[in-house]
């Protein structure tokens, strides 16, 4: 896959990657809610940075960001689960799953670096 510098690029990506991976997911209720829960986490991180660039305060960037980080928390650990289950392809989950610590990584440098 092409190496995204930028962060925001990075997180669309990561969301739109994930909307391909749960298209894969069984359809059963096990499938759909994790397929949600990911779908919002994921999502949710890439609209909260848009926020956050948005901020005015350090402060705000700060509060922003933890929301980014918390929802990539979420999906790291929603794609864990998908991992130990065996549902969902193998290789794109593993990679899912480290670019989700990547991104973690990245935001929160981010929080540090303004603190």
């Amino acid at each position: 896959m092409e190496q995204l510098f930028n962060y925001e690029d990075r997180l669309v990506r990561f969301a739109g990657e994930v909307v391909l991976f749960v298209a894969n997911i069984p359809e059963n209720y096990i499938g759909y809610y994790y397929s949600d829960q990911l779908i919002r986490s994921s999502g949710s991180g890439a609209l909260n940075y848009g926020e956050a660039q948005a901020t005015v305060t350090n402060k705000d960037f700060i509060y922003k960001m933890s929301l980014v980080v918390k929802e990539l928390k979420e999906s790291r650990c929603t794609l864990k689960i998908l991992r130990y289950t065996g549902i969902g392809k193998h290789k794109k989950g593993q990679w899912l799953l480290s670019e989700c610590e990547e991104l973690i990584a990245i935001g929160s440098k981010m929080i540090n670096n303004k603190r």
